[in-house]
């Protein structure tokens, strides 16, 4: 299993894309040699499962964790971390990195020199060089800005990223880890160092992640800050509020002293009391939740055993989770 002399553990996320991962246990092992142990999640493939057999042909060490069903991208990696945590040694590194070619592993030593600076817990890949469509692009740009807007913090970085011990088993202890990796980085406080890397081109095949999955995965990262996303609402329906009760305010004003058209003041006194009852009931409504989340809230490790059916190790025959 994890040896000691490892000096870093690669997780990566895999779904019926064996041909791409195969090709990245070939790079790892070029890069690493003896040095790199690779933990495959194989995230409920049905059609082409990762077999242990692409790790050894590499060679590479490590194992192959074979879910019981399809979980999804980021629950697969939190798995991955969860299993590598009880497993860690206090001098190894832990790298997370897709399996399609898209993070580089010639890039993982610019990752992890930076990440011996003490000061630092976790170090995140910032892309330099995109190879996506426009389409993505202005998405991207938009999607980065609107998080801003609803959460007050940036977010930049997607997976790819390398830890230390320390920093894995506090992100293995939070609940929002399998809803948005990312996001739980930025929700943990841990120390965080960004490296620009350029994203290379995918290995073989086409992404399996449309539009609609694209806006599922963004939106749940603002999943993650969801108090601070019902209070800012709240407070920007309060505020709509209070305009409309000055725009009441002065549609009164303006009827009594006789500056108004006939009918305008039915009008605009209707759209305004409408606006403040809308938005001071959404208002309240978004407060409430809030105070629900934050009595409510219990954080739980990552419970992985439930999910995985099998280990298959490179050393090793088949073993139970």
């Amino acid at each position: 299993m994890i040896n000691p002399r490892h000096r870093v553990i690669v997780v990566t996320p895999i779904y019926e894309d064996t041909e791409a991962s195969s090709r990245l246990f070939k790079e790892l092992a070029t890069e690493w040699g003896d040095d790199v142990f690779v933990v495959a999640v194989d995230d409920g493939s049905v059609h082409h499962p990762v077999d242990v057999g692409s790790l050894k042909a590499a060679p590479v060490e490590g194992v192959v964790l074979k879910l019981k069903r399809n979980v999804g991208h980021q629950r697969a990696i939190a798995i991955g971390l969860s299993y590598v945590a009880e497993r860690l040694h206090a001098q190894q590194r832990v790298v997370v990195m897709d399996s399609d070619g898209e993070d580089l592993p010639s890039t993982l030593r610019d990752l992890l020199a930076m990440l011996e600076a003490p000061a630092l817990d976790v170090v995140v890949a910032q892309r330099k060089r995109r190879v996506e469509t426009w389409r993505f692009k202005a998405f991207y740009m938009v999607y980065k800005r609107f998080f801003r807007l609803m959460t007050g913090r940036a977010i930049s970085f997607g997976n790819f990223m390398a830890l230390k011990p320390g920093a894995v088993k506090r992100l293995v202890a939070m609940q929002e880890l399998p809803i948005h990796v990312a996001g739980a980085v930025l929700a943990s406080k841990l120390r965080t160092g960004v490296c620009p890397l350029d994203r290379g081109p995918r290995y073989a095949g086409k992404s399996k992640m449309n539009f609609v999955g694209l806006a599922l995965h963004g939106f749940k990262g603002l999943m993650v800050f969801a108090e601070d996303v019902l209070v800012r609402v709240g407070l920007a329906c309060a505020g709509i509020a209070a305009l409309s009760i000055l725009g009441i305010s002065a549609a009164i004003v303006l009827k009594l002293i006789g500056f108004s058209t006939p009918g305008w003041f039915s009008i605009a006194l209707g759209i305004l009391v409408l606006m403040l009852l809308q938005t001071g009931a959404l208002a309240l409504m978004t407060l409430m939740l809030t105070g629900v989340m934050r009595g409510g809230t219990v954080t739980t490790a990552v419970a992985h055993q439930d999910f995985i059916d099998e280990v298959v190790s490179t050393a090793l025959p088949t073993t139970s989770p």
